[in-house]
């Protein structure tokens, strides 16, 4: 792929700072397509922004000094994931005092910390994004409000280092992947099924979710995604499965 087809799609401010690994990815699904490069790169930026920044306010590109609970309604995940965050995490992390926790596709995932505190669980928290404005959003509010947490600017699919990053924390380790299958699945098929069997021998946990209801209509998605939930059940030990607002949750382990 030429580099400077990686420089006109950098060129958006909301993909400027995402790695060359998922660019490329990302346009590989049209290379060989019959049409200009223009034409490729705009099915780029249309899959890409699908993938990253379809439900991301673009305030939150900058830096803003607000609240976590503002921060946490400007993305819908964590908007929808709100008034439920508590629960989640009593059910997710109920028996451990202290853990290490390893956000993948983290988002801005990190300014729930907030709800660890308020079920007296001791956090090293590590978020792992690939949006660089979201990364620096997070350590931004990590650094100002003495967090113990780090947000990580990573391609998940760069495998190896997205395990020397989980090796550098302490057991206990849990894996957060909330609604970030689908994602790594649109970019490269049967990527999570490869991830999550590198990643299940070094944690102690991994929890997937993924929404139940559309955005906009708020219906029932008709996909179960058995595919990943049989595999999962096929090859590791099912700890939990449980929905709470529109997203289901599966904790699992070796």
């Amino acid at each position: 792929m030429d580099q400077s087809i990686i420089k006109k799609i950098k060129e958006k401010r909301e993909f400027s700072q995402l790695p060359e690994k998922d660019i490329k990815l990302a346009f590989s699904h049209f290379e060989k397509r019959q049409v200009s490069d223009e034409e490729k790169i705009n099915l780029t930026k249309e899959l890409l922004r699908k993938i990253f920044s379809a439900f991301i306010s673009k305030k939150l590109l900058s830096l803003k000094n607000k609240e976590p609970e503002w921060i946490l309604r400007k993305h819908i995940s964590t908007r929808e994931r709100l008034s439920h965050y508590e629960q989640i995490y009593k059910r997710i992390f109920g028996g451990y005092k202290e853990a290490s926790v390893i956000d993948l596709g983290a988002g801005i995932n990190g300014f729930s910390y907030l709800f660890f505190k308020s079920i007296g669980l001791k956090v090293k928290y590590v978020g792992i994004e690939a949006i660089g404005q979201l990364t620096d959003l997070m350590n931004f509010y990590f650094r100002k409000n003495k967090v113990y947490g780090e947000a990580i600017h990573m391609s998940l699919f760069e495998k190896e280092r997205v395990k020397e990053e989980i090796l550098k924390t302490k057991s206990p380790r849990i894996i957060l992947l909330f609604k970030t299958i689908d994602a790594l699945e649109t970019l490269k098929r049967n990527y999570s099924k490869e991830l999550i069997f590198e990643l299940v021998p070094i944690t102690d946990k991994i929890v997937i979710s993924f929404a139940t209801k559309s955005l906009g209509s708020r219906k029932k998605f008709k996909a179960k995604r058995n595919w990943v939930l049989d595999f999962i059940k096929e090859n590791f030990i099912v700890l939990d499965d449980f929905e709470m607002g529109a997203e289901k949750y599966v904790v699992f382990n070796k």
